[in-house]
Protein backbone atom coordinates (compact mmCIF):
# COMPACT_ATOMS: atom_id res chain seq x y z
CA UNK A 1 0.00 0.00 0.00
CA UNK A 2 1.43 3.45 -0.89
CA UNK A 3 2.47 5.73 1.95
CA UNK A 4 -0.40 8.21 1.43
CA UNK A 5 -2.95 5.42 1.57
CA UNK A 6 -1.46 4.09 4.81
CA UNK A 7 -1.64 7.58 6.33
CA UNK A 8 -5.27 7.92 5.26
CA UNK A 9 -6.14 4.51 6.68
CA UNK A 10 -4.61 5.33 10.07
CA UNK A 11 -6.30 8.76 10.16
CA UNK A 12 -9.63 7.17 9.27
CA UNK A 13 -9.32 4.60 12.06
CA UNK A 14 -8.33 7.24 14.61
CA UNK A 15 -11.15 9.61 13.69
CA UNK A 16 -13.67 6.75 13.68
CA UNK A 17 -12.55 5.62 17.15
CA UNK A 18 -12.75 9.19 18.48
CA UNK A 19 -16.17 9.80 16.94
CA UNK A 20 -17.62 6.53 18.21
CA UNK A 21 -16.54 7.26 21.77
CA UNK A 22 -17.30 11.00 21.88
CA UNK A 23 -20.26 11.43 19.55
CA UNK A 24 -21.81 7.97 20.10
CA UNK A 25 -22.43 7.16 16.44
CA UNK A 26 -21.57 3.95 14.62
CA UNK A 27 -19.91 5.58 11.60
CA UNK A 28 -18.81 9.24 11.46
CA UNK A 29 -20.79 12.31 12.40
CA UNK A 30 -20.78 15.29 10.05
CA UNK A 31 -18.02 17.22 11.84
CA UNK A 32 -15.74 14.16 11.99
CA UNK A 33 -16.42 13.37 8.32
CA UNK A 34 -15.47 16.96 7.50
CA UNK A 35 -12.23 16.64 9.49
CA UNK A 36 -11.44 13.35 7.75
CA UNK A 37 -12.03 14.87 4.29
CA UNK A 38 -9.82 17.82 5.21
CA UNK A 39 -7.05 15.53 6.47
CA UNK A 40 -7.26 13.39 3.31
CA UNK A 41 -7.00 16.47 1.10
CA UNK A 42 -3.91 17.65 3.01
CA UNK A 43 -2.29 14.20 2.73
CA UNK A 44 -2.97 14.23 -1.03
CA UNK A 45 -1.24 17.61 -1.34
CA UNK A 46 1.76 16.74 0.84
CA UNK A 47 4.97 17.60 -0.97
CA UNK A 48 7.03 15.16 1.11
CA UNK A 49 5.30 12.01 -0.15
CA UNK A 50 6.26 9.17 -0.46
CA UNK A 51 8.98 9.64 2.21
CA UNK A 52 6.81 11.77 4.46
CA UNK A 53 7.86 11.94 8.12
CA UNK A 54 5.27 11.75 10.89
CA UNK A 55 3.27 14.96 11.09
CA UNK A 56 4.74 15.72 14.51
CA UNK A 57 8.26 15.57 12.99
CA UNK A 58 7.41 17.50 9.81
CA UNK A 59 8.84 21.00 9.36
CA UNK A 60 5.87 22.19 7.29
CA UNK A 61 2.49 22.45 9.01
CA UNK A 62 -0.08 21.84 6.32
CA UNK A 63 -3.16 22.02 8.57
CA UNK A 64 -4.81 25.34 9.40
CA UNK A 65 -4.57 26.20 13.10
CA UNK A 66 -8.17 25.29 13.98
CA UNK A 67 -8.00 21.97 12.08
CA UNK A 68 -4.58 21.23 13.57
CA UNK A 69 -6.05 21.53 17.05
CA UNK A 70 -8.97 19.27 16.11
CA UNK A 71 -6.70 16.56 14.71
CA UNK A 72 -4.43 16.82 17.76
CA UNK A 73 -7.43 16.27 20.03
CA UNK A 74 -8.40 13.19 17.99
CA UNK A 75 -4.83 11.83 18.00
CA UNK A 76 -4.37 12.43 21.73
CA UNK A 77 -7.46 10.41 22.45
CA UNK A 78 -7.14 7.70 19.78
CA UNK A 79 -3.37 7.24 19.71
CA UNK A 80 -3.00 5.39 23.01
CA UNK A 81 -6.16 3.37 22.32
CA UNK A 82 -5.03 2.22 18.87
CA UNK A 83 -2.85 -0.42 20.51
CA UNK A 84 -6.05 -2.01 21.93
CA UNK A 85 -8.27 -1.69 18.86
CA UNK A 86 -5.74 -2.02 16.02
CA UNK A 87 -2.49 -3.37 17.51
CA UNK A 88 -0.70 -4.28 14.27
CA UNK A 89 -1.41 -0.93 12.66
CA UNK A 90 -0.42 0.91 15.84
CA UNK A 91 2.90 -0.92 16.09
CA UNK A 92 3.70 -0.32 12.43
CA UNK A 93 2.89 3.35 12.80
CA UNK A 94 5.07 3.69 15.92
CA UNK A 95 8.01 1.91 14.29
CA UNK A 96 7.88 4.05 11.16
Amino acid sequence: MPSAEKEKHVIHLMIRLYCRKHHHVSDLCESCRELENYAFSRIDKCRYMPDKPKCSKCQTHCFRNNKREEIRRVMRYSGPRMILYHPVIALRHMLR
